[in-house]
């Protein structure tokens, strides 16, 4: 199978047979053979009965139905496990993306050699209370993932199928998917820039919550990425910085009191501070050596992404 389109969606009923027409018309013109995957997540209106009507007149459509809510990023990660093309996409539902983006991306990863290639909105027909935050939020990725994308949060992707079945998407982490691609290995990323329509049914179905959730997971996956499998790496070194920064302070006491029998040691602030870094300087050293057991002792502390073997069997 040469594409498997995989499509979150929640509360989605008027746009579903619009953008299942758009994408088959594209398909046939291109000579894909493919797959829509439809990920309900939870939807509240008639949108898994359209998915039903759009299976029996459309047979490259699949269906996943979650029996509640589990966000974004559950409805991606089980899409991508059931995602059977060689260029495997994700598209909104809500028709701001153009499937006819779908045949270049295509051939910018099997032809190109991209693992990933991004959509950029470089136009939005966003209002300026979403495009700002969207800006900064932008800035803030590339500076710590090193990934040099301008538009993380685009829906609208091509992924090898090597790699959706190399992540795990959980949380609200679908919005650094080529941040956990980078970290499993996969670095031929590119973007490009894509067509962003407005929306023509409903709501947005994203708040001002997702800005400080984005920054939160992003803080997450920067430290996981770095530290999961070495934390004393991090809270070792930090540990033992502040720790000896307390003990020279508690030195320079101890020093002032020898030579000064009338020096009150305890009544100086500094006395505090230093015995303060001392104990939070033990406790980080002592939080790191927990996560290195706790690490060593995962089931998963020898797994290894693997991408070719010769002459084993």
């Amino acid at each position: 199978m040469n594409v498997s389109i995989v499509i979150p969606l929640l509360n989605e009923e008027e746009s579903l047979p619009e953008l299942t027409s758009w994408i088959d018309r594209v398909m046939a013109a291109n000579n894909f053979s493919y797959e829509i995957i439809f990920v309900d997540d939870g939807s509240r209106d008639h949108s898994w009965n359209i998915i039903r009507e759009l299976k029996a007149a459309y047979p490259p459509v699949r269906g996943i139905k979650f029996r509640r809510n589990y966000g974004k990023a559950a409805a991606l990660n089980v899409g991508f496990l059931a995602a059977a093309g060689d260029v495997v996409f994700t598209m909104d539902a809500d028709l701001q993306d153009s499937p006819d983006e779908l045949p270049e991306m295509y051939h910018m990863v099997m032809d190109q050699g991209y693992d990933i290639v991004s959509g950029w909105k470089k136009k939005r027909h966003d209002p300026l209370s979403k495009t700002i935050p969207t800006k900064f939020y932008n800035w803030s990725a590339r500076r710590m993932s090193g990934i040099m994308l301008h538009d993380f949060n685009c829906g609208l992707k091509a992924y090898r199928n090597a790699v959706v079945k190399s992540i795990e998407v959980y949380g609200d982490m679908h919005r650094y998917i080529p941040f956990l691609a980078k970290w499993a290995g996969f670095t031929a990323i590119g973007e490009k820039v894509v067509h962003h329509q407005k929306r023509k049914f409903g709501r947005t179905k994203y708040g001002l919550d997702r800005f400080y959730k984005g920054y939160l997971d992003l803080l997450t996956i920067t430290f996981t990425s770095r530290f999961g499998k070495r934390p004393m790496h991090f809270f070792g070194l930090w540990g033992s910085l502040i720790f000896l920064g307390g003990f020279i302070i508690a030195g320079y006491l101890a020093y002032e009191k020898y030579f000064n029998l009338a020096f009150k040691m305890t009544e100086r602030p500094l006395f505090f501070f230093g015995l303060l870094a001392m104990v939070i300087g033990t406790q980080l050293f002592v939080a790191g050596f927990l996560g290195e057991l706790i690490s060593r002792s995962s089931a998963d502390r020898n797994s290894y992404l693997i991408e070719e073997k010769l002459g084993m069997e």
